[in-house]
């Protein structure tokens, strides 16, 4: 798998997860854009490196999380993961366990985008302290 798209997608979550910047940046093209709901603190688009370090200062201001993998697979040319993040929010101590996909594109080696989605109703409630801070993966009827 070494030298694949998944394999870059799973290093770029192994240096997130051991908070190694510098490898993070060898694997982030220096043009790289970075999405997610800009309802959220750490939200809206982020571009470059310059782009990622805010994204991730943004967002370990307001929370402590770890994510957890379900699945990771090729699909349409992308990298897309399937998991939760857990964790706590710094403000509150509030706890939380949210579903969430991650979309990656990856080329020649370096991710030039990705798209983070999460169960943005219950990050927000988790935020604000309200009820529904725990959201479950539900199947369609």
């Amino acid at each position: 798998m070494r030298g694949t798209d998944l394999h870059v997608v799973e290093e770029v979550y192994a240096a997130m997860a051991a908070g190694h910047i510098a490898r993070l940046f060898e694997l982030v093209d220096g043009e790289c854009v970075i999405t997610q709901d800009d309802r959220l603190p750490w939200g809206g688009r982020h571009v470059g490196h310059e782009g990622l370090a805010s994204f991730g200062l943004r967002l370990r201001e307001a929370i402590h999380s770890e994510v957890t993998t379900d699945a990771l697979f090729a699909a349409d040319g992308d990298v897309i993961q399937v998991g939760r993040t857990t964790g706590t929010v710094i403000r509150s101590g509030a706890a939380f366990d949210i579903a969430e996909v991650h979309r990656w594109t990856v080329r020649d080696g370096r991710v030039v985008a990705a798209h983070f989605s999460i169960d943005t109703p219950a990050m927000l409630a988790a935020l604000t302290g309200t009820a529904g801070a725990t959201a479950t993966v539900s199947s369609a009827t």
